[in-house]
């Protein structure tokens, strides 16, 4: 039997982290929903300019919108959205089996948004409007700034995907924020059972941070060295582990059962960043090793075909959790590497390496746009 289409059996979902016109068009996208049990889709804004700036998926709609003298921003959010309900039309289907848990397609505001909390909040409602869609999420920032935008969406009965999740102690903030935005909702005595979300907490780019630091540490063959050589590529999954044990402590705590009871969703965690970037490892090891209940892994292209042709599902998320928090442990006080410094960091440059190639996408399209609007 096909190993992906067999993870759902274990209580988790598998969402594609991809999204492309010709893709949707071409009955791709629905061969991996039928044949894969593909269960939702994301897209960020380096892969909305993957799409728009390397196809000529978007050359004629390009030229029509830039006629009609749309900016560079304004025709990348009419493409985008186009795209987005043209998927989530395809996932109609699997949103309404799952009673509204999966089926999901998730748009992102914009980079430049991610320490603006108001034009988060306001972009996040613009979009959701334009997308009139009840199985869409908003993409915000899990940022320090993204924390009350996220409560207030939450309030306003706005799906919502936070994106870019390093670290354990926001993670928490951002469960409680989502807590915090259906009480809200619940106190105005508005609908709470038909809001869901979903908290994207990034995996390979922990290990492809702290990986080098212990591999010094162990050249220099001190004290610190077998412990660090030990450690090397188990920081991501442990810190995944520990944070699906904060996940149980708020969404079983009778704080979020008295919401429960009145039909409210926990906030999965959603595996993200899960292709290895590190080619001596399994290229399905962030997927093998996190599966399990009430979760969601989304993949790219390469790993979900990766996994469909050799990958091994088995509950594994909650095994060895006491080994998961002697990993953390080792890591700060024994070899001395800080990780809530490293998930800062890690924080600042996810910002950058989305509005790198969103700042790229806006001069493509301000070309192209310059281009159709004299043809």
């Amino acid at each position: 039997m096909n190993p992906l289409a067999q993870i759902p059996n274990f209580g988790q979902s598998i969402w594609l982290d991809y999204i492309r016109r010709k893709f949707i068009a071409s009955g791709e996208l629905k061969a991996l929903i039928d044949n894969d049990n593909l269960r939702g889709v994301t897209s960020n804004p380096a892969i909305f300019e993957e799409a728009i700036a390397h196809s000529d998926d978007y050359v004629d709609i390009i030229q029509t919108l830039a006629k009609s003298g749309k900016s560079a921003e304004e025709i990348f959010l009419a493409i985008a959205i186009e795209d987005v309900q043209a998927a989530a039309d395809l996932f109609k289907e699997v949103y309404k089996e799952t009673n509204g848990l999966d089926g999901y397609v998730s748009l992102e505001v914009s980079p430049s948004l991610a320490l603006d909390t108001e034009g988060t909040i306001k972009e996040a409602r613009s979009s959701w409007q334009e997308l009139d869609r009840p199985n869409v999420m908003i993409k915000i920032p899990g940022t320090k700034e993204g924390l009350p935008a996220i409560t207030q969406v939450i309030a306003d009965g706005i799906n919502v995907n936070v994106t870019l999740l390093f670290g354990l102690e926001r993670y928490r903030e951002v469960a409680e924020a989502y807590v915090a935005g259906l009480e809200e909702r619940d106190a105005k005595g508005e609908r709470i059972d038909n809001i869901a979300s979903v908290a994207s907490f990034f995996l390979s780019r922990i290990d492809a941070m702290v990986d080098p630091m212990l591999e010094k540490i162990c050249e220099e063959q001190n004290n610190r060295s077998l412990v660090a050589k030990q450690l090397i590529g188990k920081v991501a999954i442990a810190s995944a582990r520990v944070a699906y044990h904060i996940y149980k402590e708020v969404f079983e705590s009778d704080r979020f059962k008295a919401l429960e009871a009145k039909g409210a969703k926990p906030q999965r965690l959603l595996w993200a960043s899960t292709s290895t970037k590190n080619p001596a490892y399994r290229d399905v090891m962030y997927i093998e090793a996190l599966i399990g209940p009430n979760t969601v892994n989304t993949v790219p292209k390469d790993t979900l075909n990766a996994f469909r042709d050799h990958g091994v599902p088995a509950d594994r998320l909650e095994a060895g959790i006491e080994e998961a928090q002697w990993v953390l442990y080792q890591l700060e006080d024994v070899v001395g590497i800080k990780l809530i410094d490293i998930t800062k960091k890690l924080e600042e440059e996810g910002i950058q390496k989305f509005t790198k190639p969103f700042q790229s996408l806006m001069s493509v399209l301000e070309e192209k746009r310059a281009e159709g609007a004299v043809s």
